[in-house]
């Protein structure tokens, strides 16, 4: 009974988060990157330099599914990883690749293997929170917030390595945890450490940014954990999974990535001083002290559920925000003043008065702005959960929850300023942070409930409003409209080459010939350079979804550049299969 009482919670949230997750899972096509996973999990390399036999034989004109699948080997996985997505994720790819060969290969399966990370990772949040914050109720309330955290659900829908990664570097740290819980209670650890530097060293091999995690372990291990020999283990666990990661970068897919990372720095960097806002990357400033700034208030505005939306400064408008920020100020200082004193009845209406004073005087009647305007007592109702909370015992794991909520980000800016361009400040790359800052954002919660009956009103009232807008957020989000988290503001229209290798199957008779669109390529480096001067992608993705052993006759067409056709046989009759014209996402 005790079991099913420590479970029951964790489990049926983890349905809620499932749910959130799978739903309209493929309704939208692939997006570029989701593409270039199915490929690189293939061991293909995307626009052919692996498949030179089967595209690009001289006086060689057609090809086949079957030649498309034959077998490919380690050292075609490890190209098409490196050409691919420069060496990063083999380990995301490798568990993707089982995974479609136990399930079947199609965007629903491809992307469920993120459903289902995140969804453990709501769980999990419930086993950290509850085994090394001490707390049932906290426990329960952060993996609510897990479950309908926008960005979980929105990075649960991207065949990507993301999910997999958010959910390794935190296991990481829940085993970081263990082993000092384990060596506080003079228990063996030796496992724990093994599993630790196990689990790190797949986090790396799923996301090299995962190096953060490891350096806020690196910080905690420092400040907090006495005495000193009691680093030696966690150093050998860390240093390991850390020489794992060398020697993939070493002999593996790092052939080309400090070279493409230096490469692209530069690249971007010139884009952000010639062509900053028109570019084929979207904005890339030059990274000045303001461009950084209002690149990275979206980062620190969202990483917390009661503020998600109120960076986006375009939007809202900076006077507006200004006069927010004033009367937030004012509030809290009302808040402050009046709540402690008897009858404060009178306190708890100036109050929230103030939190919608504003409405008259913004340009945009935009609902965010009252939440603005509760941000500062909000945060320093987190100050004072946390003050509040914090214990001697459990003050180490503030701490390093404190590390992880801020750290990613951080460095995010100054890799920024370092390499002299704003491209690489978005949230994906800080989302190792969001389990983390979940918990504070439930403290938050927690800490509301306390205050008096005139303020907690005003605050709910305001933090109802929020989850109407996050509820909004999460239909942008199923609709494809939310650029910030699914890159799209006009929805995708369902996989394109899906489709057309579905009319391939059904309407291919012996004889017919596919033709494929061939675009001209522009090469930038060695990275992408392949053996023919135009492109193969559409022909590849197609082949993807066709049967293994089929041997349908398939050839490029360079006079074509949008249309996938099928043309009969006997009659030479053209029929289109796809118009991939502004579908290629």
């Amino acid at each position: 009974m005790r079991a099913f009482r420590y479970w029951a919670w964790p489990l049926a949230l983890m349905g809620l988060a499932f749910g959130l997750r799978v739903h309209e899972l493929d309704t939208h096509g692939l997006y570029l990157d989701e593409k270039y996973t199915m490929v690189i999990s293939q061991g293909v390399v995307m626009d052919g330099a692996n498949q030179k036999d089967v595209f690009f034989t001289p006086g060689k004109r057609y090809f086949t599914p079957r030649e498309f699948w034959k077998p490919k080997t380690m050292a075609d996985f490890m190209e098409a990883n490196i050409r691919g997505d420069i060496g990063n994720s083999p380990a995301y790819y490798a568990v993707l690749w089982a995974w479609l060969k136990a399930f079947g290969l199609n965007d629903y399966t491809a992307r469920l293997l993120s459903v289902v990370f995140s969804t453990l990772t709501v769980g999990l949040v419930y086993v950290f929170v509850r085994q090394h914050l001490g707390s049932q109720r906290l426990a329960v309330l952060s993996a609510f917030l897990a479950a309908i955290e926008p960005f979980f659900i929105a990075y649960s829908h991207m065949a990507r390595n993301y999910s997999m990664s958010f959910f390794l570097t935190l296991l990481a740290t829940h085993l970081l945890l263990v082993y000092g819980q384990r060596r506080a209670a003079g228990q063996a650890a030796t496992g724990t450490v093994v599993a630790y530097g196990a689990v790190l060293a797949a986090a790396l091999l799923s996301h090299y940014l995962a190096a953060t995690v490891l350096l806020c372990h690196g910080l905690y291990v420092l400040v907090f954990v006495r005495p000193p020999h009691r680093w030696v283990p966690l150093l050998a666990g860390a240093a390991g999974a850390v020489a794992v990661a060398a020697l993939w970068l070493i002999w593996g897919g790092g052939r080309y990535t400090l070279q493409t990372l230096a490469y692209q720095a530069q690249l971007y960097k010139h884009v952000a001083l010639t062509n900053p806002h028109n570019s084929e990357f979207g904005e890339v400033l030059p990274a000045t002290l303001q461009n950084v700034a209002v690149k990275a208030l979206p980062l620190w505005s969202d990483l917390l559920l009661f503020s998600n939306g109120l960076g986006q400064i375009s939007t809202l408008g900076i006077r507006n925000l200004g006069i927010a920020l004033l009367l937030g100020l004012g509030a809290l200082g009302v808040f402050l003043f009046s709540r402690k004193k008897t009858g404060n009845l009178a306190g708890g209406l100036v109050f929230a008065g103030l939190l919608v004073a504003g409405l008259p005087l913004f340009t945009v009647p935009n609902p965010q702005l009252v939440v603005a305007t509760a941000v500062p007592t909000l945060l320093y109702l987190l100050a004072e959960g946390l003050r509040r909370f914090t214990t001697p015992t459990n003050g180490p794991v503030v701490g390093l929850l404190l590390l992880l909520a801020v750290l990613p980000t951080a460095f995010l800016l100054l890799m920024s300023v370092r390499n002299g361009h704003t491209y690489g400040i978005t949230q994906r790359y800080s989302g190792f942070s969001f389990p983390y800052t979940i918990v504070l954002v439930a403290l938050t919660l927690q800490q509301v409930m306390r205050q008096p009956l005139a303020f907690r009103w005003p605050l709910a009232a305001v933090l109802a409003v929020q989850a109407v807008l996050v509820a909004g957020l999460l239909q942008n989000i199923y609709a494809d409209r939310s650029p910030k988290y699914t890159y799209f503001v006009n929805p995708r229209q369902p996989n394109p080459h899906y489709a057309a290798a579905q009319r391939i199957r059904a309407l291919y008779a012996p004889g017919d010939t596919v033709l494929y669109p061939a675009i001209r390529l522009h090469f930038r480096d060695a990275i992408e350079k392949t053996h023919w001067p135009y492109s193969i992608k559409d022909a590849q993705l197609t082949n993807l979804y066709l049967p293994h052993d089929a041997g349908y006759l398939q050839r490029m067409d360079t006079l074509e550049t949008g249309r996938i056709i099928l043309v009969r046989a006997h009659s030479g009759r053209r029929v289109v299969l796809a118009d991939l014209s502004g579908h290629r996402y």
